[in-house]
């Protein structure tokens, strides 16, 4: 959900040439009309106006799956009308999700004796998930608090600073203190050493990032399990940990099998992952695992009637569409075991190519791990004349659209480009977007610099009038330089009605 914000301050009409030939009136823009228009131009009408969104193919911010098969595609319109919720009307879309939760629980080791159920279910996305397993977190910890006697109004979590905002979220949201591990230089994941440390009595749970959105390197999970293993046994706690898996669960099982992340670990009580990502499926399906029935409360889950039969349920949506969950089933049919390992692997030879072509160039610094999940992070070099803020608008130009952000603190002086590498993004196009990267710095090299020069001309060390002027380390002249520059690209953004 996005704050409804306009591009325009007034109610100016939409009109459509080519919708003219069906319609002659003008539409409202913010109200509805008070006529039917032919579907013909209604259809030509939005048509147009979505011709200026941005390519989904070129979109290497994003890590949602852009692309299906047409047989996919077909089962999605097919069920589209089907409400997921509806389980007494609806019992084979049931089943297909309960499939789906018993084969991610057992990609994930879950410990399932012979005919045991998985414990799990299908969210919008891994932000869901992740509200879902911090409240049974909580409630569980609640509990406990309660049967002890003890104060449970002030429960926390630990996390890394490079943590997804969904867990900002979710802290907000139900009000738990976020306990954040800092980054440092050429360290952009949690700590687990300095995780535990941070750990108390009112710890509900410690998250670890199975791929870190901001270079894609997995968390040493092996590590805070042991090491907080060692806390609980002296303190008497049993802090849990949870694995945010949302980018790597699809990956870390057919790339790296013998990485222990997963359920084999004995604090790893739930594991959340996006279909929706290297699950291979469009936005809007995500998972949640627990390890067993014990680890969600059952006073969390509601049972409902007025739909049909008795319906147990633990979400926060209610309504909402059973085209994601038959697609993921039809993905893991279709695809088994050979065909996600073989499809993750070519994601991770594509992203080889791209960092090979990078470092060809001699103008970046990678930053993204080989290990993780199979995206090129880089940073520029040299920023006397131009940052990755200036690249990245720049790149735009040709379709592509690549992010430019700054690292969390303590490394937010660190600012770099992102390119993840989906299924649909082809060997073709990462030498293609090399060629597009060299040109446009090429470009950017023999232009007046248009944010660093300014501060560049601070920098230099003088004496006059009795004034000196001290010479500032690179670092302060990047942050100050990316600080100038993701002003003029906010203001630019408001400019264009961007929100």
């Amino acid at each position: 959900m996005v704050l409804s914000k306009t591009a325009s301050e007034s109610d100016v009409s939409i009109h459509s040439t080519f919708a003219s030939r069906y319609v002659r009136a003008s539409l409202p823009r913010f109200k509805m009309p008070e006529n039917s228009i032919p579907k013909e131009a209604a259809f030509q009408i939005i048509n147009d106006e979505l011709m200026l969104d941005g390519n989904p193919r070129l979109n290497l911010a994003s890590f949602v799956t852009t692309w299906m098969e047409p047989e996919c595609d077909k089962l999605i319109m097919a069920s589209i009308n089907k409400n997921y919720v509806d389980m007494d009307e609806y019992p084979v879309t049931t089943e297909l999700q309960n499939r789906c939760v018993n084969m991610i629980a057992h990609l994930f080791n879950a410990p399932l004796g012979d005919g045991e159920a998985a414990v799990g279910v299908g969210t919008v996305g891994s932000s869901e998930a992740i509200m879902l397993a911090g409240l049974a977190f909580k409630r569980k910890w609640q509990n406990k608090m309660k049967a002890q006697g003890k104060p449970y109004d002030k429960p926390n979590i630990v996390t890394g600073a490079n943590v997804q905002v969904c867990w900002e979220k979710f802290a907000r949201y139900f009000e738990v203190e976020l306990k954040e591990v800092k980054l440092r230089d050429g360290y952009y994941v949690m700590d687990p050493e300095k995780a535990v440390e941070m750990v108390d009595e009112n710890t509900i749970c410690v998250a670890a990032i199975l791929g870190s959105t901001l270079n894609g390197e997995f968390e040493d999970v092996k590590l805070l399990n042991d090491l907080l293993t060692k806390k609980n046994k002296e303190t008497g706690w049993d802090t849990p940990i949870h694995v945010d898996a949302a980018s790597g669960g699809f990956i870390a099982p057919f790339l790296y099998p013998d990485l222990e992340w997963d359920f084999r670990l004995p604090l790893v009580k739930s594991i959340n992952v996006s279909g929706h990502k290297y699950g291979l499926v469009y936005a809007g399906i995500g998972w949640v695992i627990w390890r067993s029935k014990v680890d969600l409360p059952e006073e969390l889950i509601f049972h409902i009637n007025y739909l049909g039969a008795d319906q147990p349920t633990f979400t926060l949506n209610f309504s909402k569409g059973s085209s994601q969950v038959i697609a993921q089933y039809y993905q893991l049919i279709r695809l088994g075991h050979e065909g996600y390992k073989n499809i993750m692997e070519n994601c991770q030879e594509n992203a080889g190519v791209l960092r090979e072509g990078l470092e060809k160039t001699g103008k970046f610094n990678i930053v993204s791990k080989e290990i993780g999940v199979p995206l090129v992070a880089f940073s520029l070099k040299d920023h006397s004349r131009h940052d990755e803020f200036e690249i990245s608008e720049m790149l735009r130009r040709f379709g592509w659209i690549v992010p430019a952000y700054t690292m969390p603190p303590d490394a937010q002086h660190v600012t770099v480009l992102r390119v993840v590498i989906r299924e649909d993004f082809s060997r073709t196009l990462a030498e293609r977007l090399v060629i597009d990267i060299e040109r446009v710095v090429h470009e950017l090299d023999n232009l007046p610099a248009r944010v660093g020069s300014k501060y560049a001309t601070e920098t230099e060390l003088s004496v006059g009038n009795g004034v000196v002027v001290r010479k500032k380390s690179e670092r302060e002249v990047t942050l100050e330089v990316t600080t100038a520059w993701k002003k003029f690209v906010a203001d630019k953004k408001k400019i264009n009605g961007v929100c």
